[in-house]
């Protein structure tokens, strides 16, 4: 109601209703969130025993409460079921991580990956400001877990409020030398058991999240915005893109449709629409499609290396209370990636 009310901009008195709406509705919400604290702070009062009231609180504040996870086998789509912790665990990296090397490529693939490899002509952009280190910094969400190194992003805004010129030259430093440090390209995958699927032993039953470095997420944000406005600037997007887009959704692109259809049938013609779905669509991002359509698209030559850095070496790792997998990541978009999701918006990619 609050994405309906702010895209309504051309009828000042259906706004102004829609935002009475959504304030309303908004209270209503608020209201339910304070009633369900609150019962759910009783139920957890009532869970003590007379005979040891602190048993409960002892064991939260030792993080005693926490449940280990505990992997069994897992059924692969061939049928066949894995036999062994190390067995599971590499059957879910495969399936987190699916592979997209060289040996596969047919000849658009390596034709692109060759243009690739040839250096850009493009000028290069200005280096980041401290306004947009800074910027980028705050709007990291201080409930997000950390990644790999454990620096939260509320120790990421201290150390900036110290050192903002140190922090801005940090950044810099990786634009200037096209370098997206290794230790940020690590990947922590995390499966989260969907509801309602506890005893299925397929991999429909994960939901899979990546944790990256915090450090790494605000470089990502300041490159993409450098590479967004690029492309505004330009107008070089395609018009009739909506996902992923500033100021539009999946109301003006049934909209268009409608307008489009109308149009037709005013003419006497005849109207065919085909829906697509495509599952793991990002998943299968290419990346060297991505960095092609950065050069078609004239991306400044800076912005183009370090996103050609961003691309390289990644890795993801998977750890349970007794064993770890690490596996190279070769594409795809995986939660942390947004570079990957929003270049790939306007890529084509061939597989």
């Amino acid at each position: 109601m609050r994405r309906r009310y702010q895209r309504t901009l051309q009828d000042s008195n259906l706004r102004e209703t829609r935002k009475l709406q959504y304030l309303q509705e908004k209270r209503k919400y608020e209201a339910t969130l304070r009633k369900a604290k609150i019962q759910s702070w009783k139920e957890y009062c009532k869970a003590t025993t007379s005979t040891n009231p602190w048993n409960i609180v002892y064991k939260l504040a030792t993080g005693k409460m926490m449940n280990c996870s505990t992997l069994s086998t897992i059924r692969r789509p061939d049928g066949t079921v894995t036999s062994g912790m190390a067995e599971t665990l590499n059957v879910m990296m495969e399936n987190f991580t699916p592979a997209n090397g060289e040996v596969t490529d047919n000849d658009y693939h390596k034709l692109t990956r060759a243009q690739n490899k040839t250096p850009v002509t493009t000028e290069d952009d200005k280096p980041f400001t401290t306004a947009e280190i800074r910027d980028a910094i705050y709007a990291m969400n201080r409930n997000k877990a950390p990644g790999e190194d454990g620096i939260t992003s509320e120790i990421l805004q201290r150390a900036y409020d110290l050192l903002p010129k140190s922090t801005t030259e940090m950044y810099n430093g990786c634009l200037r030398t096209a370098c997206f440090p290794k230790i940020w390209k690590r990947a922590k995958r995390i499966p989260i058991v969907k509801p309602g699927k506890e005893t299925c032993d397929d991999m429909t039953k994960y939901r899979r999240i990546s944790l990256l470095n915090t450090s790494a997420k605000v470089l990502e944000k300041v490159l993409i915005s450098r590479i967004m406005h690029n492309v505004y600037s330009k107008n070089l997007m395609n018009k009739n893109q909506y996902g992923f887009t500033p100021q539009t959704s999946t109301v003006d692109a049934v909209m268009a449709l409608k307008d489009y259809v109308q149009s037709s049938i005013d003419d006497g013609q005849y109207v065919a629409v085909i829906n697509l779905n495509v599952k793991g669509a990002f998943d299968a991002a290419w990346w060297p499609g991505i960095l092609a359509s950065l050069r078609q698209l004239r991306c400044p030559g800076n912005l183009y290396k370090l996103c050609g850095s961003y691309f390289k070496d990644r890795t993801a790792f998977l750890t349970m209370t007794n064993g770890m997998v690490q596996r190279n990541v070769s594409n795809g978009y995986h939660r942390a990636q947004h570079l990957a999701r929003d270049i790939g918006t306007f890529s084509t990619t061939p597989n």
